[in-house]
């Protein structure tokens, strides 16, 4: 889906007509979470788990901090595995991600992703996910999302917000793109990160630190050096917020001739691809896209308009740059030891 625009307002303390209107939605959609969480019983794994999730619909950066997670975490010897719900795929798990059998179809785009980093499973009951996960092998789970799924313990929960956008019109979905209150969500909070540049984020920030939980600052930057090369780029994309992408391929000299953008999640029609071929082939541009878009278009049938488009896309692998980071994994390996010693 696409985010309504009065969910973030240009006049960041004007109230839109239609999050007045929703805003009754709004109350039971957050009445509704929180009977949830207060009369869950969260399952311990018998692993500690590390939870990054959002406070809002929509991208905030999660997955990028996930794996930059997991990498350090591995890098000190850790058998790193995700758990993640797979949205946007039909299977309903738990299931080991397998890249060369799974679309994003059967499991999600952000777990092929995840899987090409660290073994990932897919589960709807993240506690049943937890412990196929251990039987699998795992000595540390890294939940992506699910700081609002009360099923699993957490020994580490990290909240990550969109610096340029902060919680937006502060109203609850869909009446604004808060999936909870933000008191409710600190409250359970052990870290926050801010992502990418701008101000809107300053004041859950503040309200973080009143409360002494520690504020991080991350930026997307490429996982390998891009090689552009010659010549201008269609850009194309189906994420939260596909104008963070384009701004970064600018910032990396990157020259685009157009950009194209797509919901969030978006499964590409054979239409639409065929659509992006023929534009690009009009610009005389190359094509550029992100991981997670390649994602949902990796299995497609050969010849067909979206396996030739994945096969011309150029794909921009991206993780988190943490400020801070050996602060913050610092925090992350007393919470594990913690676990440990139970």
């Amino acid at each position: 889906m696409r985010e309504p625009r009065f969910w973030y307002p240009a006049q960041r303390n004007s109230v839109p007509l239609a999050a007045r209107l929703l805003a009754p939605l709004g109350y039971v959609y957050g009445l509704a979470g929180r009977i949830r969480r207060g009369r869950a019983e969260p399952q311990r794994a018998a692993v500690p788990v590390i939870c990054v999730g959002n406070l809002t619909a929509g991208g905030a950066g999660k997955t990028p901090v996930a794996l930059t997670l997991a990498e350090g975490l591995i890098a000190k010897g850790e058998k790193v595995h995700f758990l993640t719900r797979g949205y946007g795929g039909r299977e309903q798990g738990p299931i080991r991600v397998d890249p060369l059998r799974h679309a994003a179809a059967d499991v999600g785009d952000e777990p092929l992703l995840l899987a090409a980093a660290a073994p990932t499973w897919v589960a709807a009951n993240r506690s049943e996910g937890a412990a196929a996960a251990v039987r699998g092998g795992a000595g540390l789970i890294i939940m992506d999302d699910g700081f609002q799924n009360p099923g699993l313990a957490k020994d580490f929960s990290i909240l990550v917000v969109d610096a340029a956008s902060g919680v937006g019109n502060g109203r609850l979905v869909p009446a604004g793109p808060l999936r909870e209150r933000v008191d409710d969500a600190l409250s359970r909070a052990n870290a926050l990160i801010l992502t990418g540049r701008g101000h809107a984020g300053d004041g859950i920030a503040a309200r973080a630190r009143a409360r002494g939980i520690p504020v991080f600052n991350s930026i997307v930057r490429p996982a390998v050096a891009p090689d552009f090369g010659a010549g201008p780029f269609l850009a194309f994309a189906g994420i939260g917020r596909p104008e963070k992408f384009y701004r970064t391929l600018r910032e990396l000299g990157a020259e685009l001739a157009e950009t194209i953008s797509f919901p969030d999640h978006h499964m590409f029609s054979e239409s639409e691809a065929l659509k992006l071929l023929v534009r690009a082939r009009e610009l005389g541009a190359r094509l550029i896209t992100t991981e997670k878009d390649a994602a949902r278009l990796s299995h497609a049938p050969v010849s067909s308009a979206r396996w030739r488009l994945d096969e011309a896309a150029l794909r921009l692998p991206v993780r988190a740059l943490i400020g801070d980071f050996p602060s913050l994994m610092a925090q992350i390996d007393d919470a594990v030891s913690r676990a440990r010693r139970r």
